[in-house]
């Protein structure tokens, strides 16, 4: 069974905490100017250094979306100077992804050049090993986007590597690196998980975003 929509009803949850988990989702993802127009549209409290935040943060999402990896690299050491030195698994997605790229712009011999430079000792470790196979494969394509590992010149992989990097950033700042949104969406699945394992029929039914937004 479903939960009553009687129960949501009943539920009061402040316009001053949904105009917070609106702006958290903005901050974080660098809509500077959506952000700004939404808190003055809605008479919120700018908090401290919103802007500075988006504005350091969103130049180093942009080139890693537009694949100047080099540069946001850079960028990145300059804001966060030891980031990259302690996380190795999103300095790993860095290097490889401007490896892909290198791949992209069919400079072969500055990709091979590159990964023995920078990308050899991740081989030495297990964890890094099969992605690292992955990418070096690419080079034995005269189209590596029509290869079994297509899915590393995409977009959405670019994005994810954006993604990564713009939580590790915040995680470093010791700033929310992840939105509220995200939070409450990963909370509301696990409590409903929990309930349908423990109540089976008589509970509610796993949750999902996609079902809920049919709803």
């Amino acid at each position: 069974m479903d939960l009553d929509p009687q129960e949501y009803d009943n539920l009061k949850v402040s316009d001053s905490e949904v105009l917070k988990i609106v702006l958290s989702y903005l901050v974080h993802n660098c809509f500077k100017e959506t952000a700004e127009t939404f808190i003055a549209c809605s008479g919120m409290k700018r908090t401290a250094d919103c802007s500075v935040d988006i504005d350091k943060r969103k130049p180093i999402y942009n080139h890693v979306l537009e694949g100047n990896v080099l540069k946001a690299i850079e960028l990145t050491n300059e804001l966060a100077v030891d980031l990259l030195s302690t996380n190795q698994d999103v300095h790993f997605d860095l290097l490889t992804l401007h490896f892909v790229e290198l791949v992209r712009a069919k400079d072969c011999a500055g990709a091979l050049e590159f990964a023995q430079k920078e990308l050899r000792p991740f081989g030495k470790q297990d964890c890094y090993r099969e992605k690292l196979q992955d990418c070096i494969a690419l080079l034995a394509y005269e189209e590596p986007e029509k290869s079994p590992m297509f899915f590393l010149l995409s977009m959405d992989h670019r994005q994810s590597v954006a993604d990564s990097l713009n939580c590790a950033i915040l995680a470093h700042a010791h700033l929310p690196s992840y939105t509220s949104m995200e939070r409450l969406l990963q909370h509301t699945t696990v409590v409903r998980q929990r309930l349908n394992q423990e109540l089976g029929k008589d509970g509610p039914p796993v949750f999902t975003l996609k079902a809920y937004l049919k709803g």
